[in-house]
């Protein structure tokens, strides 16, 4: 779909996600379509590893739209997510005119050329259609949500300077959070939210399949069961449904044929990457590996091949 066209449908949303390897679900495909129908952001929050940032990419590779991505981090300031001067430049400046007045040096100075944009003003400012990703926006603080809170309900940014810069075109805005905070009420205020948990075994082996078509369809269903299994157990980082993906290709490129206790233990750290988790996973999961499939015990997790 051309960056210029809006949406039809939630199914139409569906389908161009899922053209560009996104398998979607309904409560997905309905935040993408009203985010580009009614052009607010979407808040996602989930574990990690469930896909936020991938819907993010996918809406880009859907839309055409170019990718601006703020990635998050504690401590992040307004000078490194919204703009900062160019102060040697600046300088340079002024010692070239240094006959002219303080008042027309400033009004030149500070100016669009002497600018230094970061993501935000760039998503802002550009001419193309852009997605704008702010992940992990919970590893910030109150006071940079604060600041967020213009740009997310005006699509503008104010620059003490310059005055307002509003968006040459309205950017799909998607933020994402691992949880790990609480966020304010007037963020989430502005934002569609979209929760997304770990899939079913079922939608994970739609996107396993997806992604790794070639490889066999009863041992990508018995990957899937290994790794909702490890999922259960308590870790410190579970799986994620990349690290499936990638387990998948790694089982098709060394041609295993089964998922028995050996090419579990010579593979596990595809899909495990703490130590303390390789050895839980080693106790509770390889050594039943090794034994018959057996029927699942009612509201249990099923064993690989069950």
């Amino acid at each position: 779909m051309s960056a210029t066209q809006q949406p039809g449908s939630v199914a139409e949303v569906r389908e161009g996600l899922a053209r560009v390897g996104y398998l979607a679900d309904e409560p997905a495909a309905l935040v993408s379509f009203l985010a580009q129908r009614l052009g607010k952001p979407i808040l996602v929050e989930g574990p990690a590893g469930v896909g936020k940032t991938e819907l993010a990419k996918a809406l880009s590779r859907d839309t055409e739209r170019r990718l601006v991505r703020l990635q998050c981090y504690e401590g992040l300031d307004e000078s490194k997510a919204l703009y900062e001067w160019n102060y040697r430049k600046q300088l340079l400046r002024i010692q070239a005119e240094d006959d002219s007045s303080w008042s027309e040096a400033r009004g030149d100075i500070f100016s669009e050329e002497f600018m230094l944009t970061r993501p935000l003003l760039e998503a802002i400012s550009t001419e193309d259609p852009v997605v704008l990703l702010i992940d992990e926006i919970d590893k910030t603080d109150q006071e940079f949500e604060a600041m967020l809170l213009e740009v997310l309900s005006d699509f503008q940014i104010s620059i003490p300077e310059l005055g307002p810069i509003e968006a040459r075109t309205m950017p799909v805005v998607v933020l994402t959070s691992n949880n790990s905070r609480e966020l304010t009420e007037a963020l989430k205020r502005r934002c569609l939210y979209l929760w997304l948990d770990y899939p079913t075994l079922e939608r994970e082996l739609e996107i396993v399949r997806l992604h790794t078509p070639d490889l066999d369809e009863d041992l990508a269903r018995r990957l899937v069961e290994v790794v909702q299994m490890v999922r259960a157990l308590d870790l410190k980082k579970p799986p994620s449904i990349a690290e499936s993906i990638d387990w998948a290709r790694t089982l098709l490129l060394i041609g295993a044929e089964d998922i028995d206790r050996e090419t579990f233990e010579s593979t596990i750290s595809i899909i495990v990457k703490h130590r303390s988790d390789l050895d839980v996973v080693a106790e509770r999961v390889a050594v039943k590996l090794g034994d018959a499939p057996t029927a699942p015990a009612a509201g249990g997790t099923p064993k690989p091949g069950g």
